[in-house]
């Protein structure tokens, strides 16, 4: 379980994310602003409380594997990694600049702990059950380290995300625990206008997976999820995590059309101002 004082600094450490993705967004001029803003809770659980890993270490052999699918939402990776230790914070301001180590999409050869290249959608899930089917052909059912695939909904248009899917349920892959960012847009519109997933969790239920839908903002009820999962031991785990596009930031959040773009000069004031305020108020809250 998860005490206040954790997620008092799980929230203020979110926030502080949150600015940084701006800060880099604006420095570098284009990006994507909404996933990463949606996903900062996400990865924060994540980096800050459920992985095993070390950022003094992060070829440690025993760590866990975070695979990211949804490779465009890297700023948030970038940020989290950053405030986790594995780089200077400093380095952020280099996204998407030429010679830098945080490109446009993540390559795993520049930076420690960067499981997987990622950038074509769809891939990453079969990436993560690869990974997952050689620790379990390797250790059994006795293996302790967790595959987790973080994915967009919008990706599971792909093909090959259902073969993907459909190869580990077959495998009954318990260590594997997918996390699909639910928030219902995509470059070119909402999920459900552009080509509609739902029912999303009984498809994934016919994959014979084990399905837990949460708010991806809810860090209680995330930490939760992610314990039912390591529970379930005859097949695979995929979390539907419901999450507000450019969360935190009110003129970002819920509109498709910041999917792909950064904000200009005003905008980021704007955004880092509110997150400012938002920092603030979290603060108090909890005093």
């Amino acid at each position: 379980m998860l005490t206040e004082q954790k997620i008092k600094e799980l929230e203020v450490k979110a926030n502080n994310i949150r600015k940084s993705i701006i800060e880099m967004l604006l420095e570098a001029g284009s990006g994507h602003t909404a996933g990463p803003l949606g996903m900062a809770d996400i990865f924060t659980l994540f980096y800050f409380h459920i992985l095993k890993h070390d950022p003094k270490n992060p070829d440690w052999e025993e760590r866990d594997r975070l695979v990211l699918s949804n490779g465009h939402i890297c700023p948030v990776l970038y940020a989290t990694m950053a405030h986790a230790g594995y780089f200077p914070i400093s380095e952020l301001k280099t996204l998407r600049k030429f010679g830098t180590r945080l490109q446009g999409h993540p390559h795993r050869e520049y930076l420690p702990f960067v499981e997987n290249s990622s950038g074509p959608l769809g891939a990453g899930l079969s990436q993560a059950v690869g990974m997952a089917l050689a620790e379990k052909i390797d250790h059994g059912m006795s293996a302790d380290r967790y595959i987790y695939c973080f994915m967009s909904d919008g990706e599971l248009d792909e093909g090959n995300s259902w073969e993907g899917i459909m190869l580990a349920g077959k495998n009954r892959l318990r260590n594997l625990i997918a996390v699909v960012d639910r928030n219902n847009i995509q470059i070119d519109g909402f999920t459900e206008n552009i080509m509609p997933l739902e029912p999303l969790a009984d498809k994934w239920r016919a994959f014979n997976w084990h399905v837990i839908e949460v708010s991806g903002h809810d860090f209680q009820a995330l930490n939760e999820a992610i314990q039912e999962a390591k529970g379930v031991f005859e097949k695979p785990t995929v979390i539907i995590a419901h999450t507000i596009p450019g969360k935190g930031v009110r003129e970002f959040e819920r509109d498709y059309r910041w999917h792909g773009k950064s904000p200009n000069k005003e905008e980021a004031k704007i955004a880092l101002q509110e997150l400012r305020t938002l920092g603030g108020k979290i603060k108090s809250e909890h005093e």
